[in-house]
C-alpha cells in the first residue's frame, strides 16, 4: 500500500502539484479529506482533486478543526491517499432528508456496499439532520456482521449550521458517502474511548421520541438542563458539547454518551445525536484536560492491540515502516473542553499507534465504531480510530 499526505490552504494553495498524483491514482486508490465548512461556497479544490485523481475514490466531509500527523488546524483541507495493491475500493452515497430517513438510509448504504467478504466501511454522514443512532443500525442490519464500520457524522466548529459530505464529485448536504474495503490482505485496527465522568443525579428519560429528548422525571428535559448549566445556558447548543449525557438502560451498567446538537426553546426539547431511549437512565457528565488525553491515549492503544491481532489472524505480523493508514474522529466537545491543549490528544493517540502509522482526522458531531464487545454504535465524546494496512 503506498500511503501520502497533502494539504490545501486559502493561502497557499496545495501543498504539491496535482499534476503529479499520476502515479497514485487507481481504481484501488482511496482519498479522503476533511475540511472547513466553508468550502461548501467554493468547493473549486475538491473538484480539482477528484479531476487530478479521475479514476480515484474522493470522498470527505465537512469539520470542527483538522489535523495531519500532530499538526492541528495546519489547512483549511487535509486529504489523506492510500493506494491499495489487493484491496477492492467501492464508494456508496445516499441522501438523509431529515432524522426519520436515517435508517433508511444505512440500509440502503449497506445494500449498495455489501460483499460477502467485506473487511471495513468508513461512513462519513450530515452532521446535523441524521440519527446517528438509526444511521448505525441501519448499516449493521445489511452488512457482514464481521465487517468492521467505522466513521463520523460531518462538523461545523461549534456553529451547528449547516455541514456537508463530498463523494462522486458532488459537495452535498443531507447526504451520507461511505467506503467499502474489501479482500481477505486487508488488516484492520480500531478503538474508541472517552475519559468523562459523571455527576449531579441520575434521572428517568420519561418521555423522548427518537433523538429528541422531552422530558426527565416529569420535567422539561431543557429547563432542567439549563438550570444545571447556569449562565453558561446562554451558549447553548455550543456550551453543551461540554456536559454530555450519560444514557443507559435502566438495570444495565454499561452507559452510552449522547452530545446535544440542537435545542428548541418553545417545545423545551432537547435534540441529541443518537436515540434518547424512553425508559433509560440519563446523567449529566463533564471532564478535564488530563483525562481526554489519556482517552485517547486508550483508543490509540486499543486500535494498536485489534490490527495485531488481526495481523496474527492472518497468518503475518506487522512489520514496520510506515505502511499503515490511521484515521482518526474526535468530538468537537472534546476540542471545548481541551482548548489550546487539543494537540495533545492528537500526540497521544500518535506515539500509541506508533510511528508506522500515517495519521489524519477531523473534529466531529459524533463517531462511528465498534465498543469493547465490538457491536458498531454511535458514540459521543470520543477519540475514535481506525487503522488500515496491507500484508
Amino acid at each position: 500500500m503506498q500511503l501520502t499526505t497533502m494539504t490545501w490552504s486559502r493561502s497557499g494553495g496545495w501543498s504539491r502539484d496535482l499534476a503529479g498524483l499520476d502515479a497514485l491514482d487507481s481504481p484501488r486508490t482511496l482519498a479522503l479529506a476533511f475540511g472547513d465548512r466553508e468550502l461548501d461556497t467554493d468547493p473549486r479544490p475538491l473538484h480539482d482533486l477528484s479531476r487530478a485523481l479521475g479514476r480515484s475514490h474522493v470522498v470527505g466531509c465537512s469539520s470542527s478543526g483538522t489535523f495531519c500527523g500532530p499538526e492541528l488546524d495546519r489547512a483549511d483541507l487535509v486529504v489523506a491517499l492510500a493506494r491499495f495493491e489487493r484491496t477492492v475500493v467501492t464508494t456508496a452515497s445516499v441522501p438523509v432528508t431529515d432524522a426519520a430517513a436515517s435508517l433508511a438510509a444505512g440500509r440502503a448504504l449497506a445494500a449498495d456496499l455489501h460483499r460477502p467478504d467485506l473487511r471495513a466501511a468508513f461512513v462519513l454522514s450530515d452532521g446535523l439532520g441524521v440519527n446517528g443512532s438509526d444511521l448505525v443500525r441501519g448499516l449493521r442490519s445489511g452488512l457482514p456482521p464481521e465487517a468492521i464500520v467505522t466513521g463520523g457524522l460531518a462538523g461545523d466548529a461549534a456553529r451547528f449550521e449547516r455541514t456537508w459530505t463530498y463523494a462522486g464529485g458532488k459537495l452535498s448536504d443531507r447526504r451520507v458517502v461511505a467506503v467499502g474495503l474489501t479482500g481477505p490482505t486487508l488488516e484492520v485496527g480500531y478503538g474508541s474511548a472517552g475519559g468523562w465522568g459523571i455527576f449531579g443525579p441520575e434521572r428517568m428519560v420519561t418521555r423522548s421520541e427518537g433523538n429528541v429528548l422531552h422530558e426527565l422525571d416529569g420535567r422539561p428535559a431543557l429547563a432542567l438542563y439549563r438550570h444545571y448549566l447556569g449562565e453558561l445556558a446562554e451558549g447553548l447548543p455550543a456550551t453543551a458539547l461540554r456536559f454530555p449525557l450519560a444514557v443507559r438502560e435502566d438495570g444495565e451498567s454499561e452507559a452510552t454518551v449522547r452530545t446535544v446538537l440542537a435545542v428548541d426553546d418553545d417545545a423545551q426539547t432537547m435534540t441529541f445525536a443518537g436515540d434518547i431511549p424512553q425508559g433509560w437512565r440519563a446523567q449529566l457528565m463533564r471532564s478535564s484536560v488530563d483525562r481526554l488525553v489519556d482517552g485517547a491515549a486508550t483508543a490509540g492503544g486499543m486500535c494498536r492491540t485489534r490490527a495485531a491481532a488481526d495481523a496474527r489472524g492472518g497468518g503475518a505480523a506487522a512489520e514496520a515502516g510506515n505502511d499503515t493508514l490511521g484515521v482518526a474522529v474526535s468530538c468537537v466537545g472534546r476540542r471545548l473542553v481541551l482548548g489550546e491543549r487539543t494537540e495533545e490528544e492528537i500526540e497521544a493517540t500518535l506515539r500509541a499507534l506508533g510511528s508506522e502509522t500515517t495519521l489524519v482526522g477531523f473534529y466531529s458531531y459524533g463517531e462511528i465504531a465498534p465498543d469493547a464487545s465490538g457491536y458498531c454504535d454511535l458514540h459521543n465524546q470520543t477519540m475514535t480510530v481506525v487503522t488500515y494496512r496491507e500484508r
